[in-house]
C-alpha cells in the first residue's frame, strides 16, 4: 500500500502524478492510500500508454482508471473524452457515482447508459455532452445507432472493466461496433480484468496498443481469513441443508447465489416462506427494482441477498458474513469471485458450498484451482431432516406463488411479493408464516 510520508492525506495519490485536488477527493471517498493496482497502473495511464490491469475484485479498479481520466479532463476538458464499458446494470451506476463523486470538484458531467432505463431521458443527458459515459455495450451500441448527435469520434480514453465478464456475457459483437467507430489515434485504452482468458487475450490485440500489463495477483487465490466449507448432500434434501445452514449461522448477513434468474426467485420465495428476510436479486427484475433490492440490503433492511452471478462482480456491496453456494458455479473462477464479497479487508469470513451428486466434479476443479482442500461443514442428518415437513411446505408454497405470479403477468394485477422482489409474500398468501404460527 502506498504510504503517506507527508502524513498529509492523498500524499500516496499526489505521488502517483494525481494532482492535489483530485487526492483530496480520492480521501473523502475513503481511499486514504492508493491500491496495488492503482499504485501500479495510474503512473503509466498518466503517461498515455494502453494498460491491461488484471486484479480480483474490489481491489480498487475502479480508481486506477477513474484518476487518470480525471486528471487528463482537467487539463484538457471537452465532452464525450471518456467512455466506460461494464458487463451489468448495477456495476456501470456504482462506477458512474464514483466518478461523480471523485469529480464534483471540477464539475465533471457523467451520463449513464444502461438498459431498463428510457432511452430519451439518456437522450437528453447526451444533449448535455457529458465528459464521461459508463455503460453496458449493448445501450451504447443503441444510441449510437438512433441518437441523433452522439457518437465517439472525439473520444479519448476508452475502459473495458470486468473485460472478461463483458465477454462471457456475449457482448463481443457490441464491442466490435463500438471499436469501429472509436478513433484509433490519439487514444489511450485501459482493460481491466480478475482473469486473462483467451477471449481478453484476443480483445487485448484487437483494441490496445502495445499495453503495459500490471498483475497485481497471477494466483487464484482466497484470502486466509476465509472459512470454505462444504456439506455433500441428496439433491432432493438441498432446501433442507441451506435452510440449516442458515437456521445455525443465525444473524449473519448472507449472499446465496444459484445459476438462473428462476431459482434465485424461487429460492428467495421459500426462504421468506420460512421466515428469513430475503430478498432477490437477477436479470429479469426491473431496474428499480434491483437497485432497490441492493440499497434494502445495504441499509442492512434485508440480511439475506440471493442473486445469481450477475451480482458476485464488483457490486459495492460491504463485505457480508456469509456466502452460501446454493449452486456451485459451472465456471471455477466465479467461485473465487463469489466468496470475494465476504473476508473483506482483513475481516474473517465464511463460504459454504452445497455439493450435490451432480456437482462433485465442478466441486474438484474449484479445490483444484484454489489450491485448497474445504473442510466439511457440520450437519446432522437427523436434525437436517427435522425441518423436511417445514421446508417441503414452504417449497409448495413457493411454487404456487410463481404460477400464481406468472399466471398473472398476462392481466390482472399481480400481488405484491409474488416474484419474491420484496413484500412478505408468505403472509400476504396467507401461507406458511401463519400456519408455522398456528402450530406452536
Amino acid at each position: 500500500m502506498g504510504a503517506d510520508k507527508n502524513g498529509e492525506p492523498g500524499a500516496g495519490f499526489i505521488a502517483l502524478g494525481i494532482c492535489e485536488t483530485l487526492a483530496k477527493s480520492a480521501v473523502e471517498l475513503g481511499w486514504k492510500n492508493p491500491t496495488p493496482i492503482q499504485e501500479q497502473s495510474i503512473p503509466h495511464s498518466l503517461e498515455g500508454k494502453d494498460v491491461i490491469g488484471l486484479a480480483q475484485t474490489g481491489s480498487g479498479k475502479t480508481g486506477a482508471f477513474a484518476l487518470p481520466i480525471l486528471e487528463a479532463l482537467l487539463k484538457k476538458p471537452q465532452p464525450f473524452f471518456g467512455l466506460v464499458l461494464s458487463p451489468t446494470r448495477e456495476l456501470a451506476i456504482q462506477i458512474a457515482e464514483q466518478f461523480e463523486a471523485l469529480g464534483a470538484t471540477i464539475s465533471l458531467k457523467c451520463a449513464t447508459l444502461v438498459g431498463g432505463v428510457d432511452m430519451m431521458a439518456q437522450s437528453i443527458l447526451l444533449a448535455k455532452r457529458p465528459h464521461v459515459i459508463v455503460g453496458t455495450p449493448g445501450r451504447v451500441v443503441d444510441h449510437l445507432t438512433n441518437t441523433k448527435g452522439f457518437n465517439l469520434r472525439s473520444l479519448k480514453a476508452l475502459v473495458l472493466d470486468e473485460a472478461d465478464r463483458l465477454l462471457n456475457l456475449d457482448f463481443e459483437q457490441e464491442i466490435d461496433q463500438i471499436l469501429k467507430v472509436a478513433p484509433v489515434e490519439g487514444r489511450r485504452t485501459m482493460l481491466f480484468s480478475a482473469t486473462m482468458t483467451s477471449k481478453v487475450a484476443k480483445l487485448q490485440r484487437a483494441c490496445l496498443s502495445n499495453p503495459v500489463k500490471v498483475e497485481v495477483s497471477s494466483k487464484y487465490q482466497t484470502v486466509d481469513t476465509l472459512r470454505q466449507q462444504y456439506v455433500f448432500v441428496p439433491a432432493k434434501y438441498k432446501d433442507c441443508y441451506s435452510t440449516y445452514a442458515l437456521n445455525e449461522l443465525a444473524g449473519s448477513t448472507c449472499m446465496i447465489f444459484t445459476r438462473t434468474c428462476e431459482a434465485t426467485r424461487k429460492l428467495a420465495l421459500l426462504l421468506r416462506n420460512l421466515g428469513f428476510d430475503a430478498i432477490p436479486i437477477h436479470g429479469k427484475l426491473s431496474q428499480p427494482k434491483r437497485l432497490g433490492a441492493l440499497n434494502k440490503f445495504k441499509a442492512g433492511e434485508r440480511s439475506i441477498l440471493v442473486c445469481t452471478d450477475v451480482a458476485s462482480r464488483g457490486l459495492d456491496i460491504p463485505s457480508v458474513d456469509l456466502v452460501l453456494n446454493y449452486d456451485i458455479p459451472i465456471n471455477s473462477k466465479d467461485y473465487v469471485h463469489r466468496v470475494g464479497r465476504t473476508a473483506r479487508a482483513g475481516r474473517s469470513g465464511r463460504a459454504i458450498s452445497i455439493v450435490t451428486q451432480y456437482d462433485v466434479e465442478l466441486f474438484q476443479k474449484i479445490e483444484h484451482l484454489i489450491g485448497t482442500k474445504m473442510e466439511q461443514f457440520p450437519a446432522e442428518e437427523d436434525a437436517v431432516l427435522l425441518l423436511l415437513e417445514r421446508v417441503s411446505e414452504a417449497q409448495r408454497i413457493a411454487t404456487m406463488q410463481v404460477r400464481e405470479s406468472d399466471f398473472k403477468k398476462g392481466g390482472g394485477k399481480k400481488r405484491a411479493g409474488a416474484d419474491g422482489d420484496d413484500g412478505h409474500a408468505a403472509d400476504a398468501h396467507g401461507g406458511f408464516n401463519k400456519k408455522r404460527k398456528s402450530r406452536q
